[in-house]
């Protein structure tokens, strides 16, 4: 690990100062979990880290009338445990849950979830977030198991590997980004992930000097489900996710969308699952057809064409739970 100065700022104000405006300048340290990894292995060479533990109004969680703001420090442990998630978003609940283990919970945070960066073993490697090698991806003709089977003509065939996002873009969440002067933009939280396209760019919209103070969440009454294929309870990420939230009142399906997790460079957002069950009520051969429309389009690489079945398997399941049946 190479050196770097250690900031602990106690306000935003504070850490915001100490960011520089490019990237690989400086880092965000927030539980840790992710970023004390990339330091060992030289994916990041800092000069400078800033802690944000120490800025105690990013950790809280409040509930407003028409929305649900978490801190973006609020750990994942403290986001599980909170009553208005587990009454309005078992999506969350469900995603938390599959995250490895109590120590990684009690670390780990919100925005730490969504801004982690990739877990492509080329990337990890050192070959860079598009795993190159004298300009060409190492990954259509290399062990691709757990790469996307979405958005994957190239350059970029990494999975998002957020177990957060599906469930928060299903919601309609919003994600806040601070820069300097205190300015704040809001990004959707679909909008807050992009498919880079040369070396260089990044997998998300945050700039260099930009912090995610905040995220916030519609009260809209929508059911909401998330399902998980992973290998048995093993302490990795999923092979596929799939996140729901609809209008199920009546028991007819209203505005559904349909997110998967681990198939792409971004949460990919299933029109053709949403589309097929507006208006329909749910049972097991309609989430049967949901999870076969959402597999279409995939276009697996030479090792994970298994992931299309797991697709069907991932939205049917999620698609029961949000209703109230069961597989």
């Amino acid at each position: 690990m190479n050196r770097f100065e250690y900031a602990s700022p106690s306000t935003l104000a504070e850490a915001l100062a100490l960011l520089a405006d490019t990237w690989g300048q400086t880092e965000i340290l927030a539980g840790g979990t992710d970023l004390i990894t990339s330091l060992k292995q030289n994916l990041t060479t800092p000069r400078r880290v800033v802690s944000l533990k120490a800025v105690s109004d990013l950790k809280n969680i409040e509930t407003r009338s028409d929305e649900v703001r978490i801190g973006a420090m609020t750990s994942l442990a403290d986001l599980s445990a909170h009553p208005a998630i587990r009454r309005h978003f078992p999506a969350l609940i469900e995603a938390v849950a599959g995250i490895a283990g109590p120590q990684i919970a009690a670390m780990g945070t919100v925005a730490g979830d969504l801004c982690q960066r990739p877990r492509c073993w080329y990337y990890r490697q050192g070959f860079g977030l598009l795993a190159q090698r004298e300009g060409s991806s190492l990954v259509p003709d290399g062990d691709n198991r757990y790469h996307a089977i979405y958005a994957n003509k190239g350059p970029a065939y990494f999975v998002s590997p957020s177990s957060l996002a599906p469930g928060l873009i299903a919601l309609g969440a919003t994600v806040t980004l601070t820069g300097p002067n205190l300015k704040r933009r809001e990004v959707k939280c679909q909008a807050f992930f992009r498919v880079p396209k040369a070396p260089g760019e990044r997998e998300n919209e945050l700039r260099p000097n930009e912090i995610m103070t905040e995220i916030n969440i519609p009260l809209r009454g929508l059911r909401n489900s998330t399902y998980e294929v992973r290998y048995r309870k093993s302490l990795d990420w999923p092979l596929v996710t799939a996140s729901v939230a609809l209008d199920y009142s009546g028991s007819i399906a209203r505005r559904p969308r349909v997110v998967l997790g681990h198939v792409a460079p971004v949460p990919w957002v299933s029109d053709q699952a949403a589309t097929l069950l507006d208006g329909k009520s749910i049972d097991e051969s309609v989430a049967a057809q949901c999870g076969a429309a959402a597999a279409r389009g995939a276009t697996p690489l030479t090792r994970n064409g298994y992931k299309v079945q797991l697709v069907k398997v991932a939205v049917k399941r999620a698609l029961l739970a949000a209703s109230g049946k069961k597989d």
